[in-house]
């Protein structure tokens, strides 16, 4: 039987400096007298506090190490009110947001942590909304650490609280939807108001679990209203988490609330080109999407879907770990913050899980996907700077292929070619193999390469094939001629800037625009990363 008081809710927030804010709420008068201990790894008490029940109070803990994706540190909790006692937990850690080397990222505990995750739709075959068991809640979250993920998007659904319990003991931040009314509807008031009351639930349910780091408010514009105000009122009621005013705001009719504290983009396969602004971080709120069928593993045999099909676990291992490394070289030192790969499992007709629908099949290679994953987190530790080439010089670009190093990206007949370049070659191979680098037509950030020889024509792509083509002036050949830099041992590699992970890249002395793990002849995966490295040499034509 319930005492007579008894508390009803305990809402705990316990920052990486050691203050904590303890609200105890009871089924008694508020303002009875309530006291907190927390117990250190050895059971011994590492901080007390005290205050009055329906009244937040704050105290401060020494000596406790803060809770980090990679040691998720817990604490025991005694809370007391009269006679009776509840037992619980809390982390020690702080979300935020700042600028770091002139970007603005989302900080934990004070330093920059790419956050990196699925979209986790909590679907199962049999309880299709509820797992089987306690373990089945664990398992999925679990295959996200083996898998080297350090986050994880609950998407439109909310789960118990068990499973936080194990995002908190695992060591996985959580990205939290709240699951949205209707696509292409307008909801009412009285819609509206139990809306809003359901967020607030939801917010209050789950606000103690220190791996909660974001509220996730509305996505793709589904029964979207009221961006601004909505995402002000969350920040106001949890300002220990950032908010994302609308995830998608480049999809589907959203409309971005214009605050909030991060910019979220979707884009399929990706992970394609998302900006911070002065005040909120760029993330890539879904992107991936890659698909393979596993025989006998299928909730529609034959029938699912995808964003792009692989035809083989080999195609599957090396698209997907060149998407990461795409962000880890391109996005991340361009000023990503976070990427949600679509997704965990297979559910139901999608067929673009990382495991399949019934969890029997981890169709990627595990150790070769945690590794990519890792080095994506790693990277920003210690984020590479921009690379930067010389704009309104004349230079020659290089292979760095061992055994072709002599040769050279050069222009015949308009298509791009690589030759052997050397003192004695004729004026007009020097002339051919001499590029201007300026700035890039369709994106300041990055360059474009001008014809020496033929001034006002471009090195660009056209189906995936490279040339030298006159600027007509049109967006597409803008985009198609412009080239990012990003960093590559011993040179530069250069992606394109509208398709994003996809490098210029030589292979039998033609030049290709190339997707790591794609599925054409210059896709190849042999000498890949060497094939699409390059030195910017002095120019054979100055």
């Amino acid at each position: 039987m319930p005492k007579d008081d008894h508390i009803t809710r305990l809402d705990v927030s316990a920052k990486a400096d050691g203050e904590v804010t303890v609200t105890v709420l009871s089924s008694g008068e508020a303002g009875k007298d309530v006291s907190i201990s927390v117990q250190g790894k050895d059971g011994s008490e590492l901080g007390k506090g005290s205050g009055s029940s329906g009244e937040a109070f704050t105290f401060k803990v020494d000596g406790a190490d803060a809770w980090w994706p990679e040691t998720p540190n817990l604490y025991n909790l005694t809370v007391t009110l009269g006679d009776d006692e509840v037992k619980s937990y809390t982390g020690f850690r702080t979300v935020s947001s700042g600028e770091v080397e002139g970007v603005q990222r989302h900080l934990l505990n004070g330093e920059f942590v790419f956050q990196f995750g699925t979209l986790d739709q909590g679907y199962w075959p049999d309880g299709i909304y509820t797992a089987p068991t306690d373990a089945a809640l664990r398992y999925d979250l679990q295959a996200h650490k083996d898998l080297g993920f350090n986050m994880v998007r609950k998407h439109i659904k909310v789960e118990p609280q068990r499973w936080f319990y194990w995002a908190d003991r695992l060591g996985l931040l959580v990205w939290q939807d709240m699951p949205a009314m209707d696509t292409g509807k307008t909801p009412d008031g009285p819609a509206r108001t139990q809306w809003e009351a359901e967020f607030h639930a939801v917010i209050d349910q789950h606000r103690s679990s220190p791996s909660l780091v974001m509220w996730v408010d509305q996505n793709e514009g589904w029964g979207q209203y009221d961006q601004a105000r909505i995402a002000n009122e969350v920040k106001a009621y949890d300002p220990s988490r950032l908010v994302n005013n609308m995830s998608g705001v480049n999809c589907c009719g959203s409309v971005d609330g214009g605050n909030g504290d991060v910019v979220d983009n979707h884009i399929y396969v990706g992970p394609g080109n998302t900006a911070p602004t002065s005040t909120r971080a760029a993330v890539l709120g879904e992107f991936g999407g890659l698909g393979y069928k596993v025989p006998g593993h299928e909730w529609s045999p034959g029938n699912g879907f995808s964003y792009e099909d692989q035809a083989s676990t080999a195609a599957l291992n090396n698209r997907f770990t060149g998407l990461i490394d795409a962000i880890r070289v391109g996005q991340l030192p361009a000023g990503l913050s976070a990427s949600v790969y679509t997704e965990i499992t297979d559910v139901e007709n999608e067929v673009n899980g990382l495991l399949t629908y019934d969890r029997q099949v981890v169709k990627v290679d595990t150790a070769r996907v945690r590794a990519a994953n890792q080095a994506l987190v790693q990277a920003s530790e210690n984020p590479a700077p921009p690379v930067t080439l010389p704009t309104g010089l004349y230079r020659s670009l290089r292979v760095t292929t061992p055994g072709h190093t002599d040769k050279y990206v050069r222009h015949y007949d308009q298509l791009a070619f690589t030759a052997v370049v050397d003192g004695s070659s004729p004026a007009v191979l020097k002339s051919d193999a001499t590029w201007k680098v300026v700035t890039g037509l369709a994106n300041g950030s990055c360059y474009s390469f001008e014809s020496r020889n033929y001034p006002g024509e471009y090195l660009r792509h056209k189906d995936f094939r490279v040339r030298r083509d006159a600027n007509d002036g049109s967006a597409l050949f803008k985009a198609d001629a412009t080239w990012c830099a990003v960093a590559g041992a011993g040179g530069v590699r250069l992606t394109s800037a509208n398709l994003p992970g996809s490098y210029l890249r030589h292979i039998g002395s033609e030049v290709w625009l190339a997707t790591p793990g794609g599925t054409h002849a210059w896709d190849q995966q042999a000498l890949f990363t060497e094939d699409t490295t390059w030195a910017v040499d002095a120019p054979w034509a100055p």
